[in-house]
């Protein structure tokens, strides 16, 4: 699964010489927690929701709202913005966002395609995907199996579905120490007849869950 097949396309973006006060309104009025920053074709950073209140004055100051509007003014987004931002391509597998993610501990990547900003993935995008990825909201049934950590056993107990004439949809192992947690999702219901037929080969059933929406 690639970046720019989850990424939000043509994101909304903002100028590093725009007043802070154009961000602010901006930002509530599409409700966006962050904004891209963009100087011609190229990211020069990223505007949050954080980095803003940095900037503007307390609920507690003593100013007036004259003068509040008139400092924000003065105020412009690169002023606020965090510069250089990390970036990544959007051919990127989304493995490779998530581990970025994780190490610069950040929640948004702005998304590039030959240096231009394409797109915008955050964590939401990360955790959407993974959700999809298992099938989770899926018409169907989950399985939980223990396999050992040997050749062929994942075929094996592929056969079983294939057997049945029951197609898996989606497919994830978790390793342990010599065994595996195989976790498969087919299409199918009931269940009976596939637990059955595990058990029958020495395979453990350690979770099953059925899922009626669809």
């Amino acid at each position: 699964m690639y970046v720019k097949t989850r990424m939000t396309k043509n994101p909304i973006t903002i100028s590093p010489g725009a007043p802070i006060s154009d961000a602010v309104g901006l930002m509530r009025e599409k409700s966006l927690k962050r904004v891209p920053v963009v100087e011609g074709d190229k990211v020069v950073g990223i505007l949050t929701q954080s980095d803003v209140q940095k900037v503007s004055p307390t609920k507690a100051t003593s100013l007036s709202i004259f003068e509040i509007n008139y400092l924000l003014s003065k105020i412009t987004v690169r002023d606020a913005m965090a510069k250089n931002p990390v970036t990544i391509d959007e051919d990127s597998l989304l493995e490779e966002a998530a581990v970025i993610m994780r190490q610069e501990r950040i929640g948004t990547l702005p998304v590039v395609a030959n240096g231009k900003l394409v797109g915008i993935i955050t964590e939401s995008d990360i955790f959407d995907a993974f959700i999809d990825l298992l099938g989770f909201k899926t018409f169907g049934s989950r399985i939980t199996v223990e396999a050992k950590d040997i050749p062929g056993a994942l075929a094996e107990i592929a056969e079983v579905f294939k057997s049945l004439g029951i197609n898996i949809t989606h497919i994830a192992a978790y390793r342990g120490e010599g065994t595996s947690d195989v976790v498969i999702r087919s299409d199918a219901f009931d269940t009976s007849d596939i637990e059955k037929n595990l058990l029958m080969r020495g395979y453990k059933i350690k979770h099953v869950l059925k899922n009626e929406n669809r």
